[in-house]
């Protein structure tokens, strides 16, 4: 019988999740549910074909009984102290930008209050959430970024206390606001059937990936600094003008049942990047984006100031990745460190990259105890990465960076160790199973591969492996190991087509 867990119970949506023993790969599974009132009256009934699902149209404070091909549940939902429609303090879908009409709704908001965007479109500027309140975006719900890059305001790199506030690329900068903003927020839930649609296509967001403009890097959708009990569920989050959803210094953060789409063109449109953040969980998220789906990361060294708190304590589950440059990414921002990462049961189909840990001398920093379990992937070029020459940076190229030759050991040396890939299947792959390059200083250690099966694709191009000076080109490579040791037996099966050259 498979396994009924509730994810979140909000006021008004309720998610969960259906893993199924019998295919830990199945991330569509069509089953029928029903639920019920505490009188045991029924209240709603459908089918899923989702591991994550979340319910609406539900009220507060009750108590209810989910069945789920044979499972069972009871949960209550969140209490509600009010139920405000942004509507009613002015909003509309004809105006040219609610947000003073929303952001006036949202200081109306009592704590544990709910603040309902309706079915419509509804242009924005940037709105600040608060602590202890639940934005509920209703099926049908856009809320839209306007294009008039004046109507953002900038956020400072560093709050008045000195806190980092502002962050590009790991370091201190002033950004424009996303349109969604939450600083210092306790409590705080986003959710519904709803979507948030950050404008990227509108205005000049792309043209300018990694400039500033009026002092300012680019914003992100949704930005959430310093935030504490945090959970994401249901809506869709799209067409970012940089990274999509980015968490950083929060802790205890939920994100579930989420779509997460970007053009495939779009420069910098990572998916979800926690970034020094502890206690993270993404469960049933869907990604189709134009730069990595997952990217992990934890600061970096920086004349400017960086950021300085490790990155842990990441679950990664049931999670479908579509395209994009990486999977699942870790760096290259990582001088906070990056610790305790558990990847299972996700799905990947055309990605550059599944798991790809990238660094370089100069980041200094730890990646240790990173898991990946129970995957499949399909047409990842190369499945799994670890490259410490990543050419990142101004400096990217140079003879410290890129040198083949031992350097001394310093605190801005990385370290990567203890990686971890079990039951992993990947078809179709191109340049290689596995490629981990280390430094000749700082060796990679600690990694651990027990049944990894590989298929190769017969019409594959050779291509580098990762993003470094002085790769070569391959085509259907076993697993390359320098400066790199396995702890155990690789435990790796390949499956070669007649016309492939092994490397």
């Amino acid at each position: 019988m498979p396994t009924l867990a509730l994810l979140a119970a909000t006021p008004r949506t309720a998610t969960f999740s259906l893993d199924a023993a019998e295919n830990h790969f199945a991330l569509t599974t069509a089953k029928s549910w029903r639920l019920d009132d505490a009188a045991g009256e029924r209240v709603a009934e459908g089918q899923t074909d989702r591991v994550v699902t979340t319910l609406h149209g539900l009220l507060p404070g009750q108590t209810y009984r989910l069945e789920v091909a044979g499972a069972r549940l009871g949960f209550t939902t969140a209490a509600e102290s009010a139920l405000i429609d942004i509507t009613d303090c002015g909003a509309s879908p004809t105006a040219a930008d609610n947000a003073a009409a929303i952001q006036a709704a949202i200081d109306r908001l009592p704590p544990q209050g709910t603040l309902k965007i309706p079915r419509g479109h509804f242009q924005s500027g940037p709105i600040f959430l608060k602590s202890d309140m639940t934005l509920l975006l209703e099926d049908g719900a856009v809320l839209s970024g306007h294009p008039d890059r004046a109507r953002y305001p900038v956020l400072a790199a560093r709050h008045a206390d000195h806190r980092v506030l502002g962050t590009w690329e790991g370091v201190a900068e002033p950004c424009f606001a996303s349109l969604v903003t939450a600083l210092d927020c306790t409590g705080l839930t986003i959710t519904g059937a709803g979507t948030i649609d950050g404008g990227g296509d509108r205005g000049d967001w792309w043209s300018w990936p990694k400039e500033t403009r009026d002092g300012a890097r680019r914003p992100r959708t949704l930005f959430l600094s310093h935030g504490q009990n945090v959970r994401l569920t249901g809506i869709t989050v799209r067409n970012s003008p940089s990274w999509t959803i980015h968490p950083v210094f929060c802790s205890d953060v939920l994100a579930a049942d989420l779509v997460i789409e970007n053009d495939p063109l779009s420069p910098n449109t990572d998916g979800l990047n926690p970034e020094c953040s502890r206690d993270v969980r993404l469960s049933g998220l869907s990604f189709s984006v134009g730069d990595d789906c997952i990217a992990i990361k934890a600061g970096k060294r920086d004349p400017k100031g960086g950021l300085d708190q490790p990155c842990e304590r990441i679950v990664v589950e049931n999670c479908r990745m579509q395209r994009g440059h990486g999977g699942i990414v870790i760096g290259s921002e990582m001088s906070g460190s990056v610790r305790d990462v558990t990847v299972r049961r996700c799905e990947l189909r055309e990605t550059d990259r599944g798991l790809r840990v990238k660094t370089r001398r100069g980041r200094g920093g730890r990646v240790e105890r990173i898991a990946l379990e129970g995957c499949m992937m399909d047409r990842v070029a190369t499945p799994l990465v670890i490259n410490s020459f990543y050419f990142c940076d101004a400096d990217g190229r140079s003879d410290y960076v890129q040198s083949r030759e031992p350097l001394p050991v310093t605190d801005a040396t990385p370290v990567v160790a203890d990686i971890t890939i079990r039951d992993v299947v990947a078809e179709n792959v191109a340049v290689a199973a596995a490629a981990f390059y280390g430094l000749p200083e700082a060796p990679i250690t600690g990694i651990t591969i027990e049944n990894y099966r590989v298929g190769f694709d017969p019409e594959a191009q050779a291509d580098v492996p990762d993003m470094a000076c002085g790769f070569a080109p391959l085509r259907h490579a076993e697993i390359i190991l320098e400066h790199a040791s396995l702890t155990r037996p690789a435990g790796l099966h390949l499956s070669r087509p007649t016309q492939s050259i092994a490397v």
